[in-house]
């Protein structure tokens, strides 16, 4: 990753040369597996946050302590309802507006 002073001067550029253009399979590949760990990031900070285990949430969700623990470290992606069903048994809710970048969290 090219840096400045370790300041990125220009993501896209980065990410073009890391990746390839938006559009290709391997940028395609690697939007998906940055968009999956965020998710379980999500979710493991959101259990964290509500002091729950691991076995608690997958109770609360009729799932398994295992299938929690893979979708925290990223090996699986949950289903959208799955994802509204965990983050509602966690007392969150998911709030939906209009990004202005693909990036913004």
């Amino acid at each position: 990753m090219q840096t400045n002073n370790h300041q990125i001067v220009d993501y896209d550029t980065v990410l073009d040369q890391e990746f390839g253009k938006p559009g290709t399979p391997e940028r395609e590949a690697a939007e998906r597996e940055a968009f999956d760990f965020y998710t379980s990031q999500i979710l493991l900070d959101a259990r964290k946050e509500a002091g729950m285990t691991q076995a608690e949430l997958a109770k609360k969700v009729h799932s398994t302590k295992s299938y929690i623990s893979r979708l925290e470290h990223g090996e699986i992606t949950p289903s959208v309802g799955l994802f509204f069903q965990i983050i509602s048994a966690l007392g969150f809710e998911v709030m939906f507006r209009k990004q202005s970048s693909p990036f913004v969290y």
